[in-house]
């Protein structure tokens, strides 16, 4: 076996890789640039190199440097992880020259399969069902405009090196076919170096299956079952689940026994993801082939108890797989989150900045996973399992040149309704501060009642959320449940609060029983009755919510038991009450005395400042170009400007008709969050 690795990559998917490699007992290295420095992966890795300044075409996706630390370390095989260089196939030839093995696929294979047009041509010849669409060259935005209308309205235009979202637009008409294909182009450069464009029919309401692929060089290629990937924005995954709650067995072996033909077709060795479209007759079509492990890998191995890393490892080493199709098993349910740098009432539009408290769920084996003794076998053992494949710590930064993600929070149970509840108090039980992040909206779709019935498509968000998500409403049980707990802890910090008042004082004054509860425009008159063990909390109506917990003033996250139900809210303290965030809702809760309550009816409400005569920038980003001048009259829908952060191209567009009175940014210009970007008459 190998007896040193280097992983040619960075965050979460290094740390994943380094994990594997050290239950193997095989030395690992880490590259970093400037940005990276502190990094985890660089912490986590026996030895570090350094590769360059920030930008990753000045550091990661260099082959030179790449090749350079592999020289100076005696690396004996590198992992690409995903992105960067893992589909790359000059990289490939280029550790093949210098004697070091590439864990993943052979050149060959990258090259057919990883370029988007040459595999749907493959695909095509091995009668594997395909969208329809145009493979050849497309010269311009004229060109793809005349395409589109010849494939017929929608069309999906996407880079053809592209993946992880980047370079992909739908458009439904003209303008946009030739607006997104200089947007798709400029993306696919900065983001892969080749700006090739091709353009396929959408499938209206899909679904997005992908089927995991296994396969070695001797000719043996199996297939772990499928993956739903459904829930996307801007075609970047947020939800995933395995198995997928749509499929039916036949189907399943159907799409399996396709994917391997495909795999085989070209040789493949490795772990490869080959993805498909599938209409509600469960029409499956051919979409991609992802030469490389994918981001949501960990929900198959929770299912599967496969390690793909180290089955990577051991083909890239010439070993034979150790397992057949009839060995492979589904057990269970596997849910992914990925939890993003990104503000959800911004319409997801990027963040950044430093981590100032990070505290994911403690993580809980349990599973096949955990059986086969591959993975956390340290952690402690549950009737369901938690996971998070991570690359951030408290104090870290989240950096403009990266992907956005933080970390991939993953639950397991024996079935899907217990694996989306355990992910339901994992999500409640994540403190992440100091930069906007996408936790509230994946806790929203967790009980979404169409993910709850497994009836999502890939235009779940685009319906659900058509303004952007914009919070969460509780329902009036979840309501009078945090009042209770509101109520029990107010009284428990007031108790702290008045002991430590009362030793200065030679006295302690008595806390109340009676309150008044404010959250979300209602009240709740409450009684609490306190003992050793916990508080009985009396509503007006005469219903009671008894209360336990070990919760103490200036803990972030309160884990309670409501009438032996367990709950975990995360707290901040304010004037007279609590922040409360659980469930996806972020709440002030005012905990007064009935005196108090009736003096704050008669506060007025502030109301925040007036910005519908300017265009905010709604992110960190850079300014690539302004559509507009002095003077131009705009109607609802233009752009105005485009917005580059963490190579995504953003169009900020008017929201209604007005006249341009001033531009306070250029092109070139860095803006930080709400800097004023033009004002209106």
């Amino acid at each position: 076996m190998f007896k040193k690795i280097l992983i040619a990559n960075r965050g979460e998917i290094a740390c994943r890789v380094i994990k594997t490699a050290r239950k193997m007992g095989i030395q690992t290295v880490a590259i970093y640039s400037d940005a990276d420095r502190n990094a985890l992966h660089v912490k986590m890795a026996d030895e570090a190199v350094h590769i360059g300044p920030p930008p990753a075409n000045q550091s990661y996706i260099v082959i030179d440097k790449v090749l350079d630390a592999i020289r100076q370390t005696g690396a004996e095989a590198v992992h690409p992880g995903y992105g960067f260089l893992s589909e790359n196939k000059l990289f490939a030839e280029a550790l093949a020259k210098e004697g070091v093995a590439f864990i993943g696929p052979p050149a060959g294979a990258i090259e057919s399969m990883g370029d988007k047009i040459t595999s749907k041509k493959i695909a095509q010849e091995a009668k594997v069902s395909t969208v329809p669409g145009y493979m050849g060259l497309i010269e311009d935005a004229e060109d793809a405009v005349k395409i589109s209308n010849e494939v017929g309205y929608p069309v999906m235009i996407k880079a053809s090196a592209g993946g992880g979202g980047k370079g992909m637009r739908i458009a439904w008409n003209d303008d946009e076919a030739r607006e997104g294909f200089q947007s798709s182009k400029n993306e696919a450069a900065n983001s892969f170096g080749d700006d090739r464009i091709f353009i396929e029919k959408f499938v209206t309401q899909p679904r997005h299956i992908e089927i995991q692929v296994l396969a070695d060089s001797h000719g043996n290629c199996i297939y772990l079952g499928e993956r739903e990937c459904s829930i996307q924005r801007r075609n970047q995954k947020v939800v995933e689940e395995a198995p997928s709650p749509f499929l039916d067995e036949a189907t399943r072996k159907a799409m399996g026994e396709q994917s391997c033909a495909l795999a085989k077709a070209v040789g493949y060795a490795s772990a490869g993801t080959v993805e498909f479209i599938v209409d509600g007759e469960r029409n499956f079509y051919f979409l991609e082939m992802n030469t490389r492990l994918q981001v949501e890998h960990p929900v198959t191995e929770l299912i599967t108890g496969v390690d793909l890393v180290e089955q990577m490892i051991r083909v890239a080493y010439g070993e034979k797989l150790a397992m057949t199709q009839d060995d492979v098993t589904l057990t269970g349910w596997a849910i992914e989150n990925r939890l993003y740098a990104e503000d959800p009432y911004r319409n997801f539009l990027p963040s950044i900045g430093r981590l100032t408290r990070y505290r994911p769920p403690a993580e809980v084996a349990a599973g096949p996973l955990q059986v086969n003794n591959n993975w956390h076998s340290d952690a402690p053992t549950g009737p369901t399992a938690v996971r998070n494949d991570t690359g951030v710590y408290e104090g870290g930064e989240i950096s403009m040149y990266y992907d956005p993600m933080i970390a991939k929070l993953c639950t397991w149970g024996p079935d899907r309704p217990t694996a989306i509840e355990a992910m339901r108090n994992a999500l409640d039980g994540f403190e992440v501060e100091g930069i906007g992040h996408n936790l509230p909206f994946v806790a929203a779709v967790m009980d979404h009642q169409i993910f709850i019935d497994g009836n999502m498509t890939t235009a779940f968000i685009e319906e659900q959320y058509p303004d952007g998500f914009e919070g969460v409403t509780l329902a009036e049980a979840d309501l009078r449940r945090l009042a209770a707990s509101a109520a029990a802890m107010y009284r428990v910090a007031e108790i702290r609060r008045t002991r430590i008042s009362g030793t200065m004082d030679n006295h302690e004054r008595k806390v109340g029983d009676d309150w008044i509860v404010a959250l979300e425009g209602q009240e709740f008159p409450v009684t609490t009755a306190a003992d050793r063990d916990g508080s009985t909390v009396t509503f007006e109506d005469g219903t009671t919510v008894r209360v336990a917990s070990d919760w103490t003033p200036g803990d972030s996250l309160a884990e309670l038991s409501l009438n032996d139900a367990p709950m975990v809210v995360k707290v901040d303290k304010i004037t007279s009450g609590f922040r409360l965030r659980f469930r996806g809702a972020d709440l002030k809760v005012h905990v007064r005395s009935p005196r108090q309550a009736e003096l704050a009816r008669l506060m007025p409400e502030k109301l925040p400042p007036d910005t519908s005569k300017m265009l905010l920038c709604p992110m960190p980003g850079l300014i690539v170009k302004v559509d507009v001048e002095v003077g131009d009259e705009v109607q609802e829908g233009q752009a105005l400007c485009t917005v580059e952060a963490m190579k995504m191209e953003n169009i900020l567009r008017a929201e209604k008709s007005a006249k341009i009175s001033k531009i306070n940014a250029g092109a070139g210009d860095s803006l930080a969050v709400d800097d004023v970007i033009m004002e209106f008459e």
